[in-house]
């Protein structure tokens, strides 16, 4: 057996036994029928599973079936269609737990492993590497996702929910909806964005995020910028669309620009940027600081809370 392939057989088996199949069920004609499906894995030693949103949105029964067969019920503990996350729980045993990385150390080129069922074969494997980080997605319905990793490892429906891998076997994103039409890119929620989402709902069954209704991406500031302006970033967010109606659009903020500050701290990466617009206090007018061209500029901005737009 070459190392590379030991590599990926040995990253598997430390996650495989975490990753789970969700079956899906809803009335149909008054009686309760399948639904669809998808994956998901458990995180916590108490039964806690991340899967997305649009998998089980409108279940009335959900079935998840571990490695070793054994099926039980799972309860939604909440969702977060914004970022096309949710939680369930099980109550059973015979499992084990996904060890969750940091998806901030990740490197555009590194090799990463996804784990799923899709059309129902259960524990397939696909691997690939990361394409590129900081992305915001906007999804079928229309949302934007911050915080997404892009990679080109295959995913079909039904791997919706599963975990994407290091060669370690530590999680680093959940992986969510495929791009209809997109050939050979795939993406998943960082993991360190779906925690912070994990916490707030197993808490309070919900999420806060205010809205600014841009999509980003992130990238390296060029030195001389840098210097110039005496910065701490070694990053920044830039700006690839500004949503009409938005508050973005109500702002100075141009398509272009690129993000360095926002509301006092600078910004790095996309999911610095969610940390911010995820504190209730920001529901005000903040300062931002942008580059454009080589000008930096200082202006503000009057984030909402995200229900108000939807």
């Amino acid at each position: 057996m070459d190392a590379f392939s030991q590599m990926i057989i040995d990253a598997v088996e430390k996650t495989k036994n975490a990753v789970v199949k969700i079956n899906v069920f809803k009335t149909v004609k008054g009686k309760l029928r399948p639904a669809g499906s998808g994956s998901g894995f458990i995180f916590s030693s108490d039964g806690l599973v991340f899967t997305n949103s649009h998998v089980v949105h409108g279940a009335e029964k959900i079935m998840v079936s571990l490695l070793n067969e054994n099926e039980i019920e799972g309860i939604i503990i909440g969702e977060d269609p914004d970022t096309d996350l949710a939680i369930l729980k099980i109550y059973t045993e015979g499992y084990s737990v996904a060890k969750l990385g940091d998806a901030s150390q990740l490197q555009i080129g590194q090799f990463v492993i996804a784990i799923g069922n899709p059309y129902g074969y259960q524990h397939t494997v696909t691997t690939g590497v990361v394409s590129a980080l900081g992305r915001t997605l906007q999804t079928q319905s229309g949302k934007l996702v911050d915080n997404v990793i892009q990679s080109d490892a295959a995913l079909n429906p039904g791997n919706s929910g599963g975990p994407m891998i290091t060669t370690d076997g530590d999680v680093i994103g959940v992986n969510t909806a495929m791009i209809q039409g997109a050939q050979g890119l795939s993406f998943s929620v960082d993991i360190n964005t779906a925690k912070e989402i994990a916490e707030q709902l197993i808490h309070h069954g919900k999420v806060f995020k205010a809205y600014v209704g841009i999509m980003l991406q992130e990238v390296n500031i060029n030195p001389k910028v840098k210097q110039h302006f005496n910065l701490s970033n070694k990053r920044g967010l830039f700006v690839t669309r500004i949503e009409p109606e938005s508050p973005a659009s109500r702002s100075q903020l141009q398509e272009g620009d690129i993000i360095i500050n926002f509301n006092g701290h600078p910004v790095n990466s996309t999911h610095e940027l969610f940390k911010e617009l995820a504190k209730k206090e920001i529901l005000t007018i903040v300062d931002i600081s942008v580059i454009r061209h080589t000008e930096m500029l200082n202006f503000t901005i009057a984030p909402l809370e995200l229900k108000q737009v939807h």
